[in-house]
Parts: C-alpha cells; structure tokens; sequence
C-alpha cells in the first residue's frame, strides 16, 4: 500500500477546486517576482529571458560595439603575461613523471596464453605432413582470413595454386588497375530515328537515345507519337536525356498503345514519384513489356504510398519479369520480388530463346540499387 501524495500536510485531491487565477489576482508584484524566480514555466513558446531565474537590475552602459570589444579581448590577451614555468624547458630533457601503462589483468593474461586442443592421431599426424600450400587452401576453406593475405586468399579459392614467394611471411603486392576504354559517344541521330519509328522502319528493334544531350521537348513528342502506331521497336533506351514529368506522361501514353516494345529504360532522368506510377501504370493496358528501369530519378526516395501504388500496379501485371526501382521499404521489396519470381516461373516457357539468359542470373528485384544485366 502506497501513502497518498500530500502538500502542506494536505492531500492533492484537496487543491483541485482552489482558483488559481484568483490567488494570483491577489499577489503583489513583490510576490509575483518571488514566484517567478522558483517556477520555471515549461512553455517553450516564452523567450528565455522570462524563464531564466536571474534578472539584471543594471542599466545598460551603451549600445554594443562588436569591434571594440574584440579589440579590447585582444588587447587583454597580449598584455596578460604569461604564468612563469616552475621548471625551465630544456630541449631533450624529459620533464615530469614518464608514464608507464598498467599491467594487463589476470583475465586477458589468461586469454593469451596459447590453448592446445587434442586432434587425435589421425588430424595431428595429417596436419604435421601437410605442405604449407595444403594449410593455406584448408585455412581459406575454414574462413581464417587473417592468416592469409589476399592473393593466397584468392588463389585458393579460383583453385590455382598457390604463387611463388607468397608463403606465410609473403606479402601482397600492389596490382596495376586494369584500363577500360572510354566508352564512344552517342552518335544516333534523334531526327532519322523518329523518321524511321513514324514509318514503321522493321530493321530498328533497338531505339538508344543514351546519354544525348539537348533533346528538345518536340523531338520526344514526335517520337512518342510514332511508338502509338509502330509495330516493330522492341527496346527503348532514354537514360540520361532530360525527361521530365510532362515527356514521361507523353511517354505513359505511347505505351498504353504500343503492343510491341517489350524493354524501357528511363533512369537518370527528371521525373517525379508520381510520374514513375503513371509510367508503371500504363504497363498494365497492353501487358506486353517485361523489363522496365526507372531508378535515379529526380528524387531519391519514392516514400511509403508511391511504394505502395507501384507495388499494387506490380502484382497486377501478370507479365513484368525485371524492375529497376529502388524501393525503400521491406514490404514492398518483398512483394515486387515475389510476383516477379512467379511471373518468370509461370512465363519463363514462353519467353523468347534469346531472352531466357536474362532472368537465369539474376533476381527478380535488386533492393539496393537497380538490376544491371
């Protein structure tokens, strides 16, 4: 049993009908200012200088000058002397006590002393006659990475032995990075392309627009105009050419249409969360697409109801087999994934010969960072 709370050797309970505006209608400004100085209001919307107990009665000397006062802490600094060293410094001699650490404790004494373990005849004699290239593979095999360096580590698990001069005492030189060449410029030209979409071209199955630069918002609206009707493009690549969320509605609205295409690409470019939903969205119409990359967008993040939305749009399109989104949240990573996997298991029959290799590699869905096939 617990004593009820009292103040003033009365119970609480007893304060509840007391109107405290009207004792505080009683108080003189004396009181009040007693009162204010041991109660701190918990409102954070005061100013400090009202719920701060200390109050300056001081009149103020004059308007404050930032520059003489730096001035005069500069001044104070300088003239100030210096506190007299009690033993003179002198170069290469050791002033004061040396520190010396403390001993370890028992414990991690204990720890280091070396443990011996009973293998039996059998391991003992096994590990006794085994050459130093046998310990190293069987120590990688056991995941003992810290008595290897990398290349042993490495040459042990591509199965190539181990290389010359590398034992335990070797040490792991520097390799040269291997040089890439650049990758060419984009030399398709934007205006023969979209001729050849609006005239039905059947020799282009592969638009790529990659990476050029300065197309302007009539050329897309040309060419999304040409996709309505065309019935030979099967890819179309537009990473990195300024879409914005205006083209991609024009874009949506080209799929919804086309029966043919069957890879988007549009990463890297200006679009909104919204714009990417109405662009998952427009797969539905026609059902035809199977891969669809929509990542590094204008923002980062979609947030939790567009990953939803898309999710929803998602499990409804019964032939999407790859995604290139991020998503943030495990929920729905985890259900795109799933319905990505059962698309490709029930469709994996029907899907063209030179295709399959896609989706034999790789997951259905990346969570960290879009599919790269």
């Amino acid at each position: 049993m617990t004593t009820p709370a009292k103040l003033y050797g009365r119970e609480l309970s007893t304060y509840d009908e007391i109107d405290v505006d009207e004792l505080l209608s009683k108080l003189t400004q004396e009181e009040l200012t007693m009162l204010a100085k041991e109660v701190d209001p918990d409102d954070t919307f005061l100013p400090p200088s009202q719920r701060t107990n200390y109050a300056c009665e001081k009149d103020p000397t004059g308007p404050l000058n930032r520059k003489k006062l730096i001035e005069h802490i500069n001044k104070q600094a300088l003239e100030t002397p210096d506190r007299p060293e009690v033993k003179p410094y002198v170069a290469g001699v050791v002033r004061g006590k040396k520190w010396i650490p403390p001993p370890p404790p028992e414990k991690v004494r204990d720890a280091d002393e070396q443990i011996t373990i009973d293998l039996g005849d059998e391991y003992e004699q096994a590990l006794t006659s085994a050459s130093q290239e046998e310990i190293i593979d069987l120590a990688a095999i056991l995941g003992f990475h810290s008595m290897m360096n990398q290349d042993q580590y490495h040459a042990s698990l591509l199965n190539k032995g181990q290389p010359v001069g590398l034992g335990w005492d070797g040490i792991t030189k520097a390799t040269k990075p291997k040089v890439y060449p650049m990758d060419p410029p984009n030399d398709t030209d934007p205006e023969d392309t979209i001729k050849r979409v609006k005239e039905n071209d059947q020799n282009l199955t592969d638009l790529n627009w990659n990476n050029i630069k300065n197309i302007s918002d009539e050329k897309f609206e040309k060419l999304f105009e040409g996709l309505k009707t065309n019935t030979h493009l099967e890819v179309l690549s537009l990473v990195n050419v300024g879409l914005n969320d205006r083209t991609a509605q024009l874009l949506a609205d080209a799929l919804e249409q086309n029966s043919t295409l069957r890879v988007v690409n549009v990463e890297t470019n200006f679009i909104s969360p919204p714009g990417v939903v109405q662009l998952v969205k427009s797969l539905l119409t026609t059902t035809i697409v199977e891969e669809f990359r929509a990542s590094n967008q204008r923002s980062q993040v979609l947030g939790n109801k567009i990953e939803m939305e898309i999710t929803k749009l998602v499990e409804a399109n019964p032939t999407l087999l790859r995604l290139g989104l991020h998503l943030e949240y495990s929920d729905a990573r985890h259900r795109v994934a799933s319905h990505l996997q059962r698309n490709i298991d029930r469709n994996g029959d029907s899907m063209r010969p030179e295709h399959r290799h896609h989706t034999r590699n790789i997951l259905p869905l990346n969570s960290r960072r879009p599919f790269s096939t």
